[in-house]
């Protein structure tokens, strides 16, 4: 038989030769754990639609995150579940808000993780939208000045990343101009660039108790058939301030990340979001996939696509599942 055929199969026969040849690595660094702060103490609530996941009061999310951090996670990302509501999402900005009490909490318990603060009014609003409404339509400048409150008051109790998620246009801009004149020079702006109007976040919009009343968002959030759009997204950001940018979903718009990521030179995020999370976990307790493996791969194909970092619920397991392995290796433990 002739051997002048290729033989690519001579990169994969072992663990060790698979791994010298492997093109897109994860590290536990360059995950992001999205965690949901509520107020008072001792506070643990389940949420039934993300396994595993639950709603945090401050205490409890430091101690979630001294955790990540102890398996070397690299950053958190706080989304806000506040105590009452109004039309203008008036607690958004609250210093003593479940947000800013656990920003606070982690710097202590925690100092070296990077803290994220998620900027939006939909979890702050009575009406469930990300700005205020007149005559039933979120208005778009009258929504930035709030954002803007909002990613101050975080900065002020220690956020290292003000991450606005609203999909208002220009509120980048106007909030590293208010982040520069309240001292946060230095606080990073992460925009959600290309949100797209998903039908994967329903399990996020439970836990947040986010969804809009009436309506929907996809007069503000992106049409998911585009994809240069997307793009003009991403560099209008970074041409406000944007130090990095992220899409939103990512399985279902790995294009997008592949084309955002070959036009800008800030670092992309990919966020896989929590119907992406909640749809593994289901097929999984029906026997139809391998969850751990399902959790790596998927991650893995965000950072093929292009993704710097991985916002991903899945990023204590995904942590814990590196350690492991690398463990491993490093003591001859068979993986």
């Amino acid at each position: 038989m002739s051997t002048t055929f290729h033989r690519g199969r001579r990169l994969r026969r072992t663990a060790g030769l698979r791994a010298l040849a492997q093109e897109t690595r994860l590290d536990p660094a360059q995950l992001v754990a999205p965690l949901f702060v509520r107020s008072g103490r001792q506070q643990h609530e389940p949420i039934a639609s993300m396994p595993g996941q639950a709603r945090l009061s401050p205490d409890l999310a430091a101690r979630e995150a001294a955790a990540l951090a102890d398996l070397g996670v690299g950053s958190v990302l706080l989304f806000g579940i506040p105590d009452g509501k109004d039309a203008q999402g008036t607690s958004a900005w609250d210093p003593d808000g479940p947000v800013p009490a656990a920003i606070r909490r982690i710097k202590q318990e925690a100092p070296a993780l990077t803290v994220w603060a998620d900027v939006c009014l939909c979890e702050y609003t009575d009406h469930g939208h990300c700005g205020v409404l007149a005559g039933g339509e979120v208005v778009n400048d009258a929504t930035l000045p709030l954002l803007a409150r909002a990613a101050v008051a975080y900065a002020e109790a220690g956020a290292d990343v003000i991450a606005p998620s609203d999909m208002m246009d220009g509120r980048v801009g106007v909030i590293r101009a208010a982040l520069d004149a309240a001292g946060a020079a230095d606080t990073v702006i992460v925009s959600y660039a290309a949100k797209y109007a998903s039908a994967f976040y329903g399990p996020f919009r439970d836990a947040a108790g986010s969804t809009p009343r009436q309506g929907d968002r996809r007069a503000y959030q992106m049409d998911p058939p585009n994809v240069r759009e997307a793009v003009r997204e991403a560099l209008a950001d970074v041409a406000e301030g944007a130090d990095m940018i992220m899409v939103k979903p990512g399985l279902p718009y790995l294009d997008v990340i592949r084309a955002v990521r070959e036009r800008v030179d800030v670092p992309v995020a990919a966020y896989q979001v929590s119907g992406e999370f909640a749809m593994l976990h289901a097929a999984a307790d029906r026997g139809w996939l391998d969850l751990p493996r399902a959790m790596r791969e998927t991650c893995v194909a965000l950072r093929r696509a292009g993704a710097d970092l991985v916002i991903t619920y899945f990023a204590r397991d995904l942590a814990t599942a590196l350690a492991t392995e690398a463990h491993g290796a490093t003591t001859g433990v068979a993986r």
